[in-house]
């Protein structure tokens, strides 16, 4: 009997290894189809988290995390009950930007340690083409003592889900499903096709997979940048790159993007890990790098308008009180991890100001714990000089301009700095007050 129709029956478990913002609702979305699992993870508060019904990601809720019959655990030999792994850990860069495989190596060896004959591992965390079997493989193999393609076989599917996006989820997102031969890809495919809705894609090898994700990626990390680039000349032609951008968007054929700054796990991480496979094999990017560049650039070019508009104005930018509000990598999402809004601060702090932070979305202990910043509550922002909107929350965006105006300094009204990096307020709402607009 295969280990689909076990799963199906209940006679087999389904782990997942690595509860985060993808893990954690492909584990209840198995579980929500009475699939027995185990959800484990070596962060042993943040399983007491789940254990006590609070969702810190808000990826599916409180609720569901109550009501969930997976097992939560950061007991590893737990593993050893389930034939079908499931592992989808981080997989981050090292300062001078290539991959850092510690976690997928550790989560290798845990899987590893508690492999049993007959299983199937199949790996979510993005990855450069051929680490999945030339690197994960091996470790899988020395730790077990299990032959790979006769005790055990293996899979690739990379992870897809946008976090914080409540309209693309894991049910309604097509699955790269890959397996290291045919009898793999079928029962892999058969296995998420319980979760995903609208289907899984199969695809020939898992080179193919590993390398579908990390470039549907660099796809976007280049389109903003090229957006980027533009804002930055607009910028010397003092042109509204949104304006541009929406009469550009007018077009059947325009793709949308827009300028902003590009961090988290995925879009500010993923071209490193195709450009350092690239490199070994004696290619140098032409595209990709610099497009890396240019959107890493993008904090201290935000950083470096809040400072000459301040200038404008006749304020003395080492002695403005500035805000920044939000400081998680993208809207309406708690996850801090890569934050381009630190590069701001980084960039303020080089000249001598030290801003107040608000983010509604985001965990305080997490941020001091991250970046060594202490959150003001937005509701606590008072007499500032300069507001730096980085973050385009939902709080944020309901904020209406009288709202705001309420955050400045009272006294010498006339020296107010908006930095509207979202292009949350339109020119037209700031002409003819107080307020010194600049928009990315």
């Amino acid at each position: 009997m295969s280990i689909y129709q076990q799963l199906l029956n209940r006679q087999q478990k389904l782990s997942v290894v690595g509860l985060g913002y993808v893990g954690m609702p492909i584990a209840v979305a198995f579980a929500k189809k009475g699939i027995e699992v185990i959800g484990f993870d070596v962060n042993q508060n943040k399983i007491k988290t789940y254990q006590s019904g609070i969702d810190p990601t808000q990826e599916v809720g409180n609720e569901v995390i109550k009501k969930t019959s997976v097992y939560f655990t950061n007991d590893e030999t737990m593993l050893k009950q389930a034939k079908f792994h499931i592992i989808a850990v981080p997989t981050p860069v090292n300062i001078d930007h290539t991959p850092d495989l510690t976690p997928i190596q550790g989560a290798s060896e845990v899987v590893g340690r508690n492999l049993t004959k007959g299983s199937i591992v199949v790996y979510e965390s993005t990855v450069y083409p051929g680490c999945t079997e030339d690197i994960c493989i091996p470790i899988l193999e020395e730790v077990s003592g299990l032959k790979c393609g006769t005790d055990f076989k293996i899979g690739y599917s990379p992870e897809r889900i946008n976090p914080g996006d409540k309209k693309h989820r894991l049910e309604n997102i097509h699955k790269i499903v890959s397996g290291m031969d045919k009898e793999s890809l079928e029962e892999i495919k058969n296995v998420y096709n319980l979760v995903i809705e609208v289907g899984t894609h199969p695809v020939s090898n898992i080179r193919t997979a590993e390398a579908i994700k990390v470039v549907e990626n660099s796809q976007r990390d280049i389109n903003i940048a090229f957006m980027n680039e533009l804002a930055m000349v607009f910028d010397r032609m003092n042109i509204d790159t949104n304006e541009v951008v929406d009469g550009m968007n007018t077009k059947w054929n325009a793709l949308g993007f827009r300028p902003g700054l590009v961090g988290g796990h995925c879009i500010g991480v993923d071209p490193y890990y195709f450009t350092y496979e690239a490199e070994k094999l004696g290619y140098h990017s032409q595209i990709i790098l610099n497009g890396r560049i240019v959107n890493d650039g993008m904090g201290k070019f935000v950083a470096d308008a809040a400072i000459k508009q301040m200038v404008k104005v006749g304020l003395a930018p080492q002695k403005a009180r500035v805000a920044i509000l939000g400081l998680t990598f993208k809207e309406n999402c708690p996850d801090i991890r890569n934050s381009k809004v630190y590069d701001i601060i980084k960039r303020l702090e080089e000249y001598g100001i030290h801003p107040l932070v608000a983010d509604p979305w985001a965990n305080a202990q997490e941020a001091r714990k991250e970046y060594g910043l202490s959150l003001t509550p937005l509701t606590e922002l008072k007499e500032v000089n300069c507001i730096i909107v980085a973050v385009a929350h939902q709080e944020f965006k309901n904020l209406s301009l009288e709202e705001l105006s309420k955050i400045y300094v009272r006294k010498g009204g006339d020296k107010r700095v908006l930095i509207d990096v979202k292009g949350i307020f339109s020119a037209e709402q700031t002409k003819g007050t107080s307020i010194a607009h600049w928009r990315l």
